[in-house]
Formats: C-alpha cells, structure tokens, sequence
C-alpha cells in the first residue's frame, strides 16, 4: 500500500477543554475548535475548500458544521465510525488533499455526551444497561472480560493485575494534571485505583474513562504547500485502518488476549511510515485508553512490548512521561474523557503540540515522530481500528 508519506501536511490545530460543558451545545464547542485552528494556522474561515465532520451522536449531515461555521456551500462529509472517528474523518479529508482535489481543507469532531442520557462511550442512549437483557456488548462488562481472559492467559495473579492496571490509571492522571484542557486533573494512588468502586471486575472506577462533552479540529494542506503558512508543520508519515467482522465470536479458538484489528492498523501504519522498530523509532504514542486494560492490550498489540510482558514494562515505568516511550502524555481518555466523534483529533493535537515543542511541562524532549490510535467496538464482537503515524521533516 503506497499511501501518502509526506504528502500531507497539518498547518493547524484547535482543542476546546474537555469536561462537562452545561452552557454550551455542539455547535459552540465546534466554533471554539475550529476557531482556535484557523488562528494557529492564519488562515480565514473563508479560505476552506471543503470539510470533514465527525460525530456519533451530536450531528447530522454536513450542515452540522456548515451551520455554526457559516461556510459556503463547500463539501462537508460527515464520517461516523464509533470511536476511531476522528481518525477516519482526518484520513478522509487527507486522501482528498494528497489526491489534489483540494488544497486547503478542515476536519472537526465535536461531541455533546453529558446532557445526551448516553450511558457510556458507544452506548445507544435509548438503549440503557438496565433494559438490555444481554449485557455483554456493554463497554465496561466487554472490556472486563478482556482482562479476566488476558490474566488467565498469561498467568497473571488477578491481585496482581490488578495492581499494574492502577499503575496505568496512576500514570495517566499525573499527566492529566499537567494538562490545561483535561477534564480530570488529580493525581491519584496505586491504592485508590485499586481499593475504587467496581465498575465491572476486575475493572474499577479508576480503570474506566468517563463522559463528556468536548470538540477538536485540525486544517491540513498538501506538504508542498504547507511552508507558505508556518515553518513547524507536521507531516503525516503513515496510516492504517481495519474493520473486523465478528471474529471474536465466530471462532472457537480465538484467544481473547489481543484486538487483531489494532494488530493490523500498526502493521499498515508502519509499513507506510518505515517504522520496522515502533519501541525504538517512536518517541510517543496517544492510545485509545477506554479502559487500563485496553491500553495495556495496546502495548503489545502495537509492538511496544513483548506478548504477555506489557506488564514487565508498565513497572518499569517504561510507558512514562520520563520513560522510554511515553504513552498518553495528556492524560488520555481516562483525564479527557470520551466524547466520542471528538477524541481522534484530541489525540492529534496533543502529537502535534508535542512535535512542535509547545505541550509545556509535559513536553517529551526531543520529539520527532508520534503515533495516534484509535478503537472503536469491543474485542468480543468487532472493531474498527485506526493508527495514524505523523512526524516532522526529515
């Protein structure tokens, strides 16, 4: 797959804070993020070609975005892909640029979940865990089994396990207090997470992301382009995109220790991006962090770690903001979290920022190339799975 390795370029990012936003609905989020990427790009509004919507819940059609923007007539394509959105709708909006059909375009994801009655990432909201006679789609109770079955897989001691899922929900709340626009800004103990509520055990409230409302946009060019609007652009370098098809529950043999789709995104991404060793040759990553096992899951499905030794790793501090290869430097989805057709930009713009040197006391020193990832669905029926790899100039 050829793909387009430094043929994209984004020149412009907008973030809004994430959290619980009562006095404001989608369309004031989506002016608050797009606004913000057009100031850090120095374009106008005006000067957009066309555009790219992600939304879950929030928005219909394109006019969910012309409206608050008041563009005129340009193409919007609203993209709905769960929770690799964002990812798809950037991508989208990428393959239109590279392909030269246009040469300045938008992508926006913006979501209002708090006052929506959703009852989790994902969730139908007329559709509660209350009325649902089989619960095993419900996010919290899908991913819990995925931790039942990754501990009794690789002979994990569940006290144990249970123990390295709050070092990751540790980590992840340090960098979140280091974060402006996260919704979560506390630092918490070992001991919290793992003495917390459960949720769905082996899963507490610390291992789960929360709900809330919040809106990203970014505005790329083709890479030849991008030197007339700033010197500090970022290139895309990679991406890749998979959709399974139920496998989970059509074979018997299927070990419920991985998401074969995040296995096969990386697989694109790096190939695309020349990337043969991610631990070594990727400075950081924002992974797609619903709950700590997932993002535990990630580490090996994405190479980081060895099968069965991502915990090995987690105790090393490998995954910290002073580790070898920090992951989530925001705080991910666990401090900001998960307004769902928004989250994939979020993502974006902490690697951007971080490659631009300008994520402040959470900086990663010297960073050159990111990884984005995204999961949508649940590893017991299937996912979609995005991982987008961008770096600066060579």
């Amino acid at each position: 797959m050829a793909g387009f390795k430094d043929q994209v370029a984004i020149i412009g990012m907008g973030c809004t804070s994430f959290g619980e936003h009562w006095g404001k609905d989608v369309k004031d989020l989506i002016i608050d993020a797009c606004y913000e990427a057009f100031d850090d790009a120095g374009v106008e509004p005006k000067q957009i070609q066309a555009a790219w919507w992600s939304s879950m819940i929030s928005g219909e059609l394109g006019r969910s975005l012309a409206y608050p923007l008041k563009t005129d007539y340009i193409q919007i394509s609203r993209v709905e892909n769960r929770c690799a959105g964002g990812q798809d709708a950037f991508l989208n909006a990428c393959f239109a640029v590279a392909s030269g059909a246009y040469d300045l375009v938008l992508v926006c994801g913006a979501e209002k979940l708090k006052d929506s009655g959703i009852p989790a990432a994902g969730m139908d909201p007329t559709t509660p865990y209350t009325s649902r006679a089989d619960t095993l789609f419900v996010p919290p109770t899908a991913f819990a089994q995925l931790a039942q079955r990754y501990f009794h897989h690789y002979g994990i001691d569940p006290v144990e396990g249970k123990s390295v899922l709050a070092r990751i929900a540790v980590k992840n709340h340090h960098n979140g207090t280091l974060s402006p626009k996260a919704q979560f800004k506390r630092e918490i103990t070992i001991e919290e997470a793992v003495k917390a509520p459960l949720v769905a055990p082996p899963l507490g409230l610390f291992d789960c992301c929360g709900i809330s409302d919040g809106g990203a946009a970014a505005i790329i060019t083709r890479a030849n382009l991008a030197k007339k609007y700033r010197d500090d652009f970022v290139l895309v370098k990679g991406f890749g995109v998979s959709s399974g098809h139920y496998q989970a529950q059509i074979q018997d043999d299927w070990d419920l220790a991985h998401i074969e789709e995040n296995v096969r995104a990386a697989k694109q991404a790096y190939a695309m991006a020349g990337i043969e060793d991610p631990r070594k040759q990727i400075d950081l990553a924002i992974v797609h962090d619903c709950f700590t096992i997932t993002e535990l899951i990630i580490y090996e499905d994405l190479g980081f770690s060895p099968r069965g030794k991502a915990k090995d790793d987690v105790i090393a501090g490998t995954f910290e903001l002073t580790g070898d290869l920090p992951v989530n430097t925001d705080g991910g989805l666990k401090c900001f979290g998960h307004p769902v057709g928004a989250s994939g930009l979020r993502m974006l713009y902490e690697v951007y920022k971080q490659l631009q040197g300008k994520a402040e006391a959470r900086q990663v020193k010297g960073a050159r190339t990111g990884l984005v990832h995204g999961l949508g669905g649940t590893p017991i029926d299937s996912s979609t799975a995005a991982v987008i790899i961008v770096g600066g100039r060579d």
